[in-house]
């Protein structure tokens, strides 16, 4: 589980199967750890100083904007059980890519607008949370094809949201509360009612 606080960014050194992050700073790493990068959540195969090697499946390739040498990316450690929840529950599950259709300053703040596929835009809610990129954003408002978010300052300096501009993709995670409820409702519809979905579901899990 992560918050989508971003600790640091990493530079892409190897890509493909065997993936290679030279992160910015130490994180003090050891084999077998969670950490998203760029917003899939990866295990550790292996460390050499601020050099880390991940293995990554083909199925996180199909969903995620794929990396290359040279590619910047974001990095947050896995929350630990005991620690504060700053940010928004962020599983590391990346749901669609989308892209930056528009940005401009305004007030000291950069707005930026996405495009992201039709079949995930009931999952956004104006005011709610979503991951971009592994970057914990408030979503400002809501548009026909996509979404927009208000990023401060320091985002845009200790991110890569300071390398957004039209065209550039990004990795999107949705709300994992939003797509429970989403799960729960489209299955109730092929059913009588809400209430016989959920007693189903309680008997198979007794």
């Amino acid at each position: 589980m992560f918050t989508g606080l971003i600790e640091c960014t990493g530079t892409v050194k190897t890509a493909g199967a065997l993936l290679g992050v030279e992160s910015s700073r130490d994180l003090n790493l050891s084999r077998g750890e969670s950490l998203a990068v760029n917003g899939p959540c990866l295990t550790v195969t292996a460390t050499s100083g601020k050099l880390i090697q991940f293995d990554v499946s083909p199925e996180t390739f199909q969903r995620i904007v794929a990396p290359v040498p040279g590619m910047r990316v974001n990095i947050e450690k896995s929350m630990p059980a005991d620690g504060r929840f700053h940010g928004h529950f962020v599983t590391g599950h990346v749901d669609a890519v989308g892209i930056v259709t528009k940005a401009r300053k305004a007030a000291g703040f950069t707005e930026f607008s996405f495009s992201c596929p039709a079949e995930h835009l009931l999952y956004i809610v104006e005011k709610g949370s979503i991951a971009v990129s592994g970057i914990s954003l408030t979503i400002a408002s809501l548009s026909e094809t996509g979404f927009s978010v208000s990023v401060i300052p320091a985002t845009l300096c200790e991110t890569t949201a300071g390398e957004w501009k039209p065209g550039y993709r990004v990795n999107l995670e949705f709300d994992i509360i939003g797509k429970y409820v989403m799960r729960a409702a489209q299955a109730a519809r092929s059913k009588e009612s809400l209430r016989e979905y959920l007693e189903q579901y309680q008997s198979g899990r007794s």
